[in-house]
């Protein structure tokens, strides 16, 4: 009877049908990092809705070659612990790649990345050394670095004085948010310093930077010629009301493109007026097609993530183009991968390091005016190093400046001092011509 039993049973095992191969995934899974709460919920909030904005666009219009996009927001009060959990949390739902929005928060997943096989774009953030993808296989901090953020703003610095040399004896100092970010620049400032004989006051500020009363103190006791400023959220708009209190002139006062942006000025207003920041290649962009289009396909029928009067703004633009840049990576990667395909976090890598976004695809994406072409390699992590300023008017940014492009001569060699250092004390091989092709 025993024997019978398992007979029959195995003759039904023989008899099902062979169960068909689990579908490939139809949808490409964007975790966002964002930060809506907290001390720096009035920058961050425009980031991420100018993010989501451009996903629920890219969706509108159906897809990545017909894969849409699925996210998630996960909230880190851009708290480097909390960023690290939204990843852990995250990263096994198929993530594409990652935006800490945090360059404590990329410190700490630059150590993730490679064993989980997930890119991070860090778009004019992170570490500035990242920029070399011969070290940093899965770091993408595109469009730009502080080190090129820092040299733009001093050329434009030594162009306004007439010349490089003209910097000689100047003082020139750097309030800065004491953490990762803010302390980025000082390596870059610090050669430029040698080679053309300022002198470089460093001026950290606690965060979140509410108090700075003692550190305008020292900017009125020293009388620098030049004040750069590194700050993010809440102390940005401290510092501006602390140099008008103090008398510091605001026409001599250069912000990073994460201090020019509205919701740095427009509580200062007037106060703020004369006031310059580089930019991340884009300003404010109303008239962006692109921007018309989100009004139009998202807003218009009630779909858009935030205020409309925000459309366009600068942090807005910010969150746009980083999602615009993940997009773009995803399409990339389909067209070696296959078209209408999922990506996995190796084959996004590959399309992040093969980008290729020139004038004519700008102009089809609406982004005509708003930046300039991008293209990477395996070697160039970072793709464009171009930047221009803006000025704060009382009302509104405007561009004061023509396009600058940073030294190269400067940057890559620091670029690569500092990123064999980190593959030496990390143990990492660079990577071989094979490696790139892979």
């Amino acid at each position: 009877m025993k024997l019978k039993s398992i007979a029959f049973a195995s003759s039904l095992l023989i008899a099902l049908p062979a169960l068909p191969a689990p579908a490939a995934p139809t949808e490409q899974f964007f975790p966002v990092l964002v930060y809506r709460t907290g001390a720096y919920a009035p920058n961050g909030t425009p980031w991420a809705n100018g993010y989501v904005d451009y996903l629920k666009l890219v969706n509108a219009r159906g897809g990545m070659n017909g894969v849409k996009i699925t996210y998630e927001e996960c909230e880190t009060g851009y708290a480097t612990d909390r960023s690290v959990e939204c990843y852990e949390r995250l990263k096994g739902k198929g993530a594409t790649v990652f935006q800490p929005l945090s360059t404590g928060a990329t410190f700490a997943l630059t150590e993730k990345a490679p064993g989980d096989k997930i890119p991070l774009i860090t778009a004019g953030y992170g570490r500035s050394e990242s920029a070399d993808g011969g070290v940093f296989k899965w770091n993408f901090p595109l469009l730009g670095t502080y080190w090129v953020a820092a040299d733009v703003l001093l050329q434009h610095i030594a162009k306004k004085e007439g010349g490089w040399d003209k910097l000689k004896g100047k003082k020139i100092a750097l309030v800065y948010h004491d953490s990762p970010y803010g302390k980025e620049p000082i390596p870059l400032l610090q050669e430029r310093a040698k080679m053309h004989g300022f002198e470089l006051q460093l001026l950290p500020v606690t965060a979140p930077g509410v108090e700075q009363k003692a550190t305008w103190l020292q900017v009125r006791q020293s009388k620098p010629d030049y004040t750069l400023l590194w700050g993010w959220g809440v102390m940005n708009s401290t510092a501006l009301k602390e140099a008008q209190a103090t008398g510091y002139p605001r026409e001599k006062m250069y912000g990073v493109w994460w201090a020019g942006a509205e919701p740095d000025v427009k509580d200062v207003g007037d106060g703020a007026k004369g006031y310059s920041a580089v930019t991340i290649q884009h300003g404010a962009e109303p008239n962006a097609k692109v921007v018309q289009d989100v009004l139009k396909e998202l807003h218009a029928k009630g779909q858009g993530t935030g205020p409309k009067e925000e459309v366009g703004q600068v942090l807005y633009m910010r969150g746009l183009l980083s999602a615009m840049l993940g997009v773009e990576g995803v399409k990339r990667a389909q067209e070696r991968f296959g078209k209408g395909k999922h990506m996995d976090g190796e084959q996004v890598r590959w399309g992040l390091e093969n980008l290729a976004l020139d004038q004519k695809k700008l102009d089809a994406l609406g982004l005509a005016g708003v930046m300039r072409p991008v293209s990477t390699s395996c070697v160039d992590h970072m793709g464009s190093s171009w930047a221009r300023v803006h000025s704060w008017d009382g009302k509104q940014w405007h561009f004061t400046s023509d396009w600058y492009q940073a030294d190269d001569s400067i940057i890559k060699p620091l670029v690569k001092a500092t990123a064999e250092r980190y593959a030496t004390e990390k143990k990492l091989t660079r990577r071989t011509p094979e490696d790139c092709q892979s």
